[in-house]
């Protein structure tokens, strides 16, 4: 299942204050409204956008937008609704029905985030930066951002980690050329020149996130083989397919390494936060 549609909660569910009606109701101007200074949605899709707006020109703007007063008299910040105050001015709309209510910069990067991820208009770099910006701004942990977003905290984790990738898979992320899911196994793969050279395989032949996953597989046991130079999946079947089952349970990079009376398994993690998803995971009794 899309990862996207398990956040089961509506807006209002997760900040009930939003669709509660404790605001004031009115018609604002558009010219008073301010852009959100915390919205995380970068780009949007002008056809979905061009639909909006025949559909307002036909019925107006049937759900209120959420405004915060922006401290200028007679102005205020779109907490809610961007698609919505976009679509009205191209439909020559001058006001739009609003919800008035003060909320501080962390509602409104909340209240914007959880707005997106509901409609699914984030991809997922916009996704990982706001959620970054949470941590980082307002001092969430993943656990509590996690929570506040009806997510698992593997995900919050997961996307995040994905900031980490080399700038043309960020692009490529960004403009819908890869998935998430494609592009996760090439966090296990640092040097960035073969992130890429990874990267085009996957995108040019469409491959799924597990296939991707041998790829990465085959190119970590590529370098580990002076002139070697093509990708080589791991030679035994079984343990490969062990260690890509450890990586999707765990959410992180896993190496099994066989010895002559054993082996170790190698987990790898990425920075604290990680390392703290992975005990809880691993002792869920606590230590």
């Amino acid at each position: 299942m899309n990862e996207k549609r398990r956040l089961g909660k509506g807006l209002g569910a997760l900040i009930p204050e939003v669709l509660a009606g404790t605001g004031e109701s009115s018609e604002v101007e558009l010219d008073r409204i301010k852009p959100n200074p915390y919205q995380p949605r970068q780009s949007f899709d002008e056809e979905k956008l061009r639909e909006l707006t025949e559909s307002i020109k036909e019925h107006g703007v049937l759900q209120a937008v959420v405004l915060s007063p922006s401290g200028d008299e007679g102005s205020y910040y779109l907490v809610a609704g961007e698609r919505r105050c976009r679509a009205a001015r191209k439909a020559g709309l001058t006001r739009v029905p609003a919800v008035i209510k003060a909320y501080d910069g962390k509602a409104m990067l909340e209240i914007a985030l959880i707005e997106n991820l509901q409609r699914e208009n984030l991809n997922p770099i916009e996704e990982a930066r706001a959620y970054q910006k949470l941590m980082k701004e307002f001092s969430y942990t993943q656990e509590e951002l996690a929570r506040k977003l009806g997510r698992s905290r593997p995900s919050v984790a997961n996307c995040i980690r994905l900031l980490s990738l080399s700038e043309p898979l960020i692009i490529a992320l960004e403009k819908g050329d890869m998935t998430s899911g494609q592009a996760r196994p090439l966090l296990s793969i640092s040097d960035p020149a073969v992130q890429q050279e990874a990267a085009i395989k996957i995108m040019s032949e469409g491959l799924t996130a597990r296939e991707a996953e041998k790829i990465a597989a085959g190119i970590i046991e590529a370098k580990n083989k002076p002139g070697k130079t093509t990708m080589k999946i791991e030679e035994d079947p079984i343990q490969t397919e062990l260690q890509l089952q450890i990586q999707r349970v765990l959410g992180t990079k896993v190496k099994i390494k066989p010895g002559k009376n054993g082996g170790t398994i190698e987990i790898y993690y990425y920075g604290e936060e990680d390392l703290e998803r992975l005990v809880s995971k691993l002792l869920p009794e606590g230590l």
